[in-house]
């Protein structure tokens, strides 16, 4: 990667953190990631998140086997679909700047919608239309968790854990498969991945002795802060 060793330390702590929410609470990785991944090096978003995240989702779902909703999270991947699609456009044609400004407003957004309250109907409808936001959201910037964390806002520990990290796993492969089909997936990407899984290993390690001491509630808005102010300084970088 083209990153100085600051840099990379960086993405480093931000990917171990990140592993560590995502095994937490069911997601994070991605909305901490991405801002940084662009501010840092945007070639590495969305791919090396997704990548990254796929691997912590796949550790998530066999400590929590047999507890996932399968059924919801069907229809969460029926909807995600046409998401993907739309979102893998978004990535061909939108330019880096405007990219890089889009998941700025994908997070800021979601943080939004997930501190408004909003408890919807867990439906199947509600269930499609979600996974299609964040087929879309995920696909194009790697920050897909925040619509199924509101659809799915009912749901309690592990059986949450477990749903969202089947949705995440199945639906990163999509991700990945229609951005690979984009000519979008590159080496740097692929590099940088690897590069950096020590470090999600390391944050699912460590969630494993601290999981039980977390306060849910409080780790959620640390994640949400530390969202926020990725997300606020990728789009002044933007105007500067």
């Amino acid at each position: 990667m083209g990153v100085t060793g600051p840099e990379f330390a960086l993405l480093c702590v931000t990917v171990g953190v990140g592993a560590l929410l995502q095994v937490s609470i069911g997601f994070g990785l991605g909305m901490i990631a991405a801002p940084v991944f662009s501010l840092v090096d945007p070639a590495l978003a969305p791919v090396a998140v997704l990548l990254l995240a796929g691997g912590v989702t796949a550790t998530v779902l066999l400590r929590e086997r047999g507890r996932a909703d399968l059924r919801g999270c069907g229809w969460a991947l029926a909807g995600r679909v046409p998401g993907v699609l739309a979102g893998t456009v978004l990535v061909v044609a939108l330019p880096s700047r405007y990219l890089s400004l889009f998941i700025a407003g994908v997070v800021l957004v979601g943080v939004a919608v997930s501190m408004a309250g909003y408890v919807p109907q867990q439906r199947r409808a509600t269930v499609v239309l979600a996974g299609m936001a964040s087929g879309l959201m995920g696909t194009a910037t790697s920050v897909g968790g925040p619509p199924m964390a509101l659809v799915w806002q009912r749901l309690r520990g592990p059986e949450l854990r477990a749903t969202m990290s089947a949705f995440f796993l199945a639906g990163s492969l999509m991700s990945l498969t229609a951005l690979t089909a984009a000519g979008t997936v590159g080496a740097h990407a692929l590099w940088g991945a690897v590069l950096l899984a020590p470090a999600a290993v390391a944050g699912v390690l460590l969630s494993r002795p601290l999981t039980r001491r977390l306060n849910v509630r409080r780790t959620r808005v640390a994640a949400t802060a530390l969202a926020v102010a990725g997300a606020s300084v990728l789009v002044v970088q933007q105007f500067v």
